[in-house]
């Protein structure tokens, strides 16, 4: 009876090691042509626009990130972590995203208050016109408003792991974007158009997909007043750090926008494409791992198992790509362009802080799929401390020391994140 037992248990993992693989070789292959397609939307961007344009555009993409994160204040994560309890009942899960969409509305006003004032002082800081200033912040709207809509639409299919549909919108979303920006870029060069194509596909997209959900989650039910005070309960413990990791997570481009030129701008947003090619263990990760963590039982022992299994890959990922980086500098700046030739120690440092930055946000999906939330008052400060630090040890007149500097304070962050959702593993009963 025990050798029965033995081989069953064996075989289980064989047969969990066997669709982890297909899945991770499904999904990679329709994500390599995603990211492919993307990458080459980003390489033309960069070798059509002039400098001053392409600084724009930076700025523009930047001011776009924050704007996402100050709208969502932790709504995403906390309609993840809720949908992960109740995936299988199609009408709570309506009930939830149906309140999470309800709040990220209202969410998005602030946002915008926010930073349009900040982005045409930005761009008026860097020599844009006024005209040319509200194009961009115009063109900015729609492709903030669908990325805002697409994270919630695409929860429950995450969440019931439909993946080949989504994967196939996005590649006709990157196509048409690419498609778009051929036929537009060469006759009009300017910030606001490339930033303008990014977002028209995508509302083909929301369309597509919210009508795929309808299987998975009704989208006619009314937003309901508990989940309304769960999702909420949750981002008054999240919105503070949000708020300041919506600034701090661009801290480079921060820093260079206000205090460095705008060919160092224009430099730091060419070398950050070239780090796009980590967006594709990104997209693996919100798609198979995070919507499966957050379904897990509260089991501390399996939680530390796959968490810890987890970063390993990650940490061998990561080192890979930099050994790379590190070994054909010039070879990957020739696809840039003459204009940002010789940044090879830049180059190598930029692609260090997408790793360490990403496995920060890695860590803090995986904490708010559970909806563990890190008090503001004890990771805001402990970030100041590493800002604080590095500016005392880091000389940032240079492209170069802002790259060390913002290295210092992600990794600074990883390890906090780490810390931090291993004790809260290590709290399970």
């Amino acid at each position: 009876m025990k050798v029965l037992v033995q081989r069953i248990y064996e075989n289980n993992k064989l047969a969990r090691a066997r669709e982890w693989a297909r899945l991770l070789t499904f999904t990679g292959t329709l994500q390599v042509l995603i990211q492919a397609l993307g990458f080459t939307c980003g390489i033309l961007v960069i070798r059509i626009l002039p400098t001053q344009e392409y600084a724009l555009y930076t700025l523009a993409n930047t001011m776009l990130g924050t704007m996402i994160v100050l709208a969502d204040g932790g709504i995403a994560n906390s309609v993840m972590a809720q949908g992960g309890k109740v995936w299988r009942d199609r009408d709570k899960l309506g009930t939830v995203l149906a309140t999470g969409y309800d709040l990220r509305k209202k969410f998005a006003i602030g946002s915008l208050l926010i930073a349009v004032p900040v982005l045409l002082y930005l761009l008026r800081h860097h020599q844009a016109s006024w005209l040319m200033s509200c194009l961009v912040v115009l063109s900015l709207i729609p492709a903030f408003f669908t990325a805002l809509s697409g994270n919630l639409l695409a929860v429950g299919p995450v969440l019931h792991q439909a993946i080949l549909p989504l994967k196939k919108n996005e590649i006709i979303a990157s196509a048409a974007r690419l498609v778009l920006l051929v036929v537009t870029l060469f006759i009009f060069p300017w910030a606001f158009v490339a930033v303008l194509i990014a977002g028209i596909p995508q509302v083909w997209v929301n369309i597509r997909i919210r009508k795929m959900t309808n299987q998975f989650a009704d989208w006619s039910k009314q937003p309901d007043k508990e989940v309304r005070d769960n999702i909420l309960a949750f981002v008054k413990r999240i919105i503070p750090g949000s708020i300041y990791y919506s600034v701090s997570g661009q801290l480079t481009v921060w820093l260079v926008s206000i205090f460095g030129s705008t060919i160092a701008l224009a430099q730091i947003g060419a070398l950050g494409r070239l780090s796009m090619i980590l967006g594709f263990v990104s997209a693996l990760f919100g798609t198979l791992i995070v919507p499966r963590f957050a379904r897990l039982e509260a089991c501390k022992k399996m939680l530390l198992s796959r968490f810890l299994q987890l970063h390993g890959g990650l940490l061998i990922f990561f080192m890979t790509i930099l050994l790379a980086t590190s070994a054909f500098p010039e070879e990957l700046l020739f696809i840039l362009g003459s204009s940002y030739a010789g940044l090879s120690k830049e180059l190598v440092l930029s692609v260090a802080v997408s790793c360490s930055s990403l496995a920060a946000g890695f860590l803090f999906s995986i904490a708010a799929s559970r909806n563990w939330a890190i008090n503001p008052l004890v990771s805001i400060p402990l970030t100041l401390v590493a800002i604080v630090s590095s500016l005392l040890l880091i000389d940032i007149s240079t492209l170069a020391g802002v790259l060390k500097f913002n290295l210092f304070v992600s990794a600074s962050e990883v390890v906090m994140y780490f810390t931090y959702c291993v004790l809260k593993i290590n709290k399970i009963q």
